[in-house]
Order: structure tokens, then sequence, then C-alpha cells
């Protein structure tokens, strides 16, 4: 409830301010469409980049639960039906990395990035550890054929096993360069990663994060700060459809 509360006054907060939103973007010169679900991970991350970059966009909510990412409108967008999507003008990003990366070329305030080469480099891996080796096996698509071909049961099995799996990589990768965030004491690419990442594990696995004490921490921080609470699935338009 404290967490909720926070999110609540930081949607207030971040609304009203108006000094961190992009140039182009006050002056109406281009128009950010974010094409995303609540509760997607992916879409999430984007939306925590977006906040922290004080980008201002349109909500275009695409409920997968319905099939929606799969209507011939979407595909137009994005052939392979997954969330997120920028639509940047006549740009057009479905990969929740390469918008990121789009976005910080574009868009160098406050930069996710550290000038740092090996942090830089552990920013990618982390990135990469969540992204190809962690959320995939929690994707709707994969979960929902482990259920009709074995059983309801053994989906949670095994995403559990993978999410543990990577959590334990993290766990060793972070040791030598966490400190407030996960590669020292400013949030970069690698904290908008596992933000989402260490809550649905929780939240929609029951993962025991006992066994992670610096992922747990930075849970932790992460729930203290303005973007990543706004950024939150219960915080978006389209959270009442849940």
């Amino acid at each position: 409830m404290a967490v909720l509360l926070r999110c609540c006054l930081t949607k207030i907060s971040m609304a009203s301010d108006s000094t961190a939103v992009s140039t182009e973007i006050a002056l109406g010169r281009t128009k950010l469409q974010l094409y995303s679900f609540c509760r997607s991970s992916c879409s999430w991350r984007v939306r925590i980049a977006l906040n922290l970059k004080g980008l201002k966009y349109e909500y275009k909510a695409v409920d997968i639960y319905k099939g929606e990412q799969f209507s011939p409108e979407f595909s137009k967008l994005n052939p392979l039906g997954f969330v997120p999507v920028l639509v940047d003008d006549d740009v057009v990003i479905s990969d929740s990395f390469a918008i990121i990366l789009y976005l910080e070329e574009k868009y160098p305030e406050h930069p996710l990035l550290p000038r740092d080469l090996q942090k830089r480099a552990i920013n990618f891996q982390v990135a990469n550890i969540v992204c190809s080796s962690i959320q995939p096996y929690q994707n709707i698509g994969v979960l929902s054929y482990i259920e009709e071909k074995v059983n309801y049961d053994e989906q949670f099995s095994w995403v559990r096993h993978h999410i543990g799996k990577g959590f334990t990589a993290l766990e060793k990768l972070l040791k030598g360069f966490a400190g407030r965030y996960a590669t020292g004491d400013e949030v970069f690419l690698a904290d908008l990663f596992l933000a989402p990442q260490i809550h649905a594990a929780v939240q929609r696995f029951n993962l025991d994060l006992s066994e992670f004490p610096l992922l747990c921490r930075l849970s932790k921080a992460y729930d203290e700060l303005p973007a990543f609470c706004a950024a939150m699935p219960e915080m978006q338009p389209d959270a009442v459809k849940l």
C-alpha cells in the first residue's frame, strides 16, 4: 500500500513537472506514441526510460490477454505481435532494447549509459541476461504452450527455474559494481531491465528473493524512484482492465 501511495503521489508530481520535458516535445515538433500493455515487463522498461528522460508520450494500450497484438492493425507495426512499439513521427521501433537505445541517441537528457567503458559493458550484459535469458521464458505464449502440452503447474516450475538461474548470474555479475543501484549510485540501463523483472519474479511467480540479497536491495531502492513508480503496471491507463 505504501508503494502504491507513493506511486500515486509520483504520478501527480511528474504530471506537473514540465522542466524535464524535451524541447522537441514541448515545441510540438514530434509526437511519441507507445503501444504498451501494463503488465508487460518489456513495455515497463521503456516507460521507465521515457519517464527518466522527461518525454511525454501517448499511451496506446494493447491488451495481449485478448490477443490485440495479433490484430491486422498492430501487425503492421510489429509482425511478430509483441509489445512495446514506439512511434516517433515516421519512425517505428518494435523492440524494447532497440527503443531504449534509440531514445538514448535522440534524447540525451538523463543518460542511460555511463561514460566508464567497463560499467557500460556491465549494463549491456545485465540487459541481455534479462531480455534473452530470463524474460523470454516467462512470455505468455511460452507459458500457454507449456500449460497446453504438459500441465498448468509445470509452467511455474519452468519459470522459477529460469529466473533463478538468471538471478544467480546477476548477483555474481553485479557484486563488484553495485552501489545504491545496479552499477553505482546513478540509475542506468541495467536498472531499467532489472526493476520490472524482479517485480514480476516476486508478484507473478512467487519467487523467494532471500537467496538474492543484492537484487532484493535494488528492488527496494527502485520503489523510491518517481520515474520507476510512475511506470508500474497499476499506474497505467489499461490497469483497470486487469
